[in-house]
């Protein structure tokens, strides 16, 4: 099998592991800048080239794409898509991880436990749009932030309207939720592959941090999920159409609750905690699908045969 992992930098860890895991499988694999390729948009014979050369025969395409270039990096999966290459998550998919307010709307479409949320502009009554959520503490999040940037802890009243003030002087948008106290500063990561949690671990912020990500100082354990938690994660990636997807969940009061639905979720943190090959896992769930297309397209063919 010949796979194409677009990643930006070759030397991330995730990058590394699932190239490690399908040479070790025997595949051929190859790691493609996305903002290096440039497509060749035709009805008859649709491409990608890369430094000159046209990427035509891949089998499968694996995409590691930043938030921050996901408008062309989704494109250019697209193309790949439209040459007939099996996406391990395809880009519409990830086009709808990525806009928060969408999928937000899209779990709470299907019934599934969120913090209460409310999204503004400019809103005329700024206590209303608190009260709405529960008034403080709160949480308020830039729509466009990643990795806990952008993530402010209104602890009080008058906190909340000096930031919700603040962020609206800079035209941003933004989301302000109810501060889930009880999950004190931590959040689970589920990480699903097709219909299933492969594995789940807990992180925790460091002390006096309330957001939980490892790339502000959080640690990472093995956890032990309920069958609750594991239903929520699998309806939560299946809503927005990802095989692969990194689930965050906080406990609550009220049940588990879904705070991001992420399309490109890290290996390093989740591997070290529970010691698991998921690099592999995604590999072999390559494998599986394109035997599946194979046997289904081969059974088509036969039929009409008949």
């Amino acid at each position: 099998m010949k796979i194409a992992i677009l990643s930006r930098n070759p030397k991330l860890y995730s990058t590394r592991r699932l190239v490690e895991a399908a040479r070790e499988r025997g595949h051929e694999v190859r790691v493609l800048d996305v903002l290096r390729c440039y497509m060749n948009i035709t009805s008859n014979r649709p491409g990608v080239h890369y430094k000159g050369e046209d990427l035509a025969g891949f089998d499968a395409v694996i995409p590691r794409i930043g938030a921050s270039v996901t408008f062309y990096g989704t494109a250019v999966l697209r193309q790949f898509e439209m040459m007939g290459t099996f996406p391990l998550n395809e880009s519409v998919a990830i086009s709808r991880s990525r806009d928060k307010l969408r999928s937000l709307q899209l779990l709470s479409r299907k019934g599934i436990g969120l913090p209460v949320t409310g999204f503004a502009h400019k809103p005329d009554d700024i206590q209303d749009l608190i009260n709405l959520v529960g008034g403080a503490p709160l949480v308020i999040k830039l729509l466009e932030g990643t990795q806990g940037i952008g993530v402010v802890l209104a602890e009080t009243q008058k906190a909340a309207e000096s930031v919700i003030e603040a962020f609206m002087g800079l035209n941003a948008n933004i989301l302000v939720q109810e501060f889930i106290k009880e999950a004190g500063g931590a959040d689970i990561r589920c990480f699903i592959i097709g219909d299933k949690v492969v594995a789940a671990m807990k992180r925790q912020g460091k002390e006096g941090e309330f957001r939980s990500n490892l790339h502000r100082g959080g640690s990472a354990t093995l956890i032990r999920i309920t069958p609750e938690e594991r239903s929520t994660a699998i309806r939560a990636a299946k809503t927005m159409g990802l095989n692969v997807a990194g689930v965050d969940l906080l406990r609550s009061n009220h049940g588990p609750v879904v705070m991001e639905v992420n399309s490109s979720p890290g290996l390093e943190g989740i591997e070290h905690a529970t010691g698991k090959d998921i690099a592999d896992m995604q590999i072999a769930f390559i494998e599986k699908r394109l035997a599946e297309h194979k046997d289904g397209h081969n059974l088509t063919r036969t039929r009409g045969k008949g």
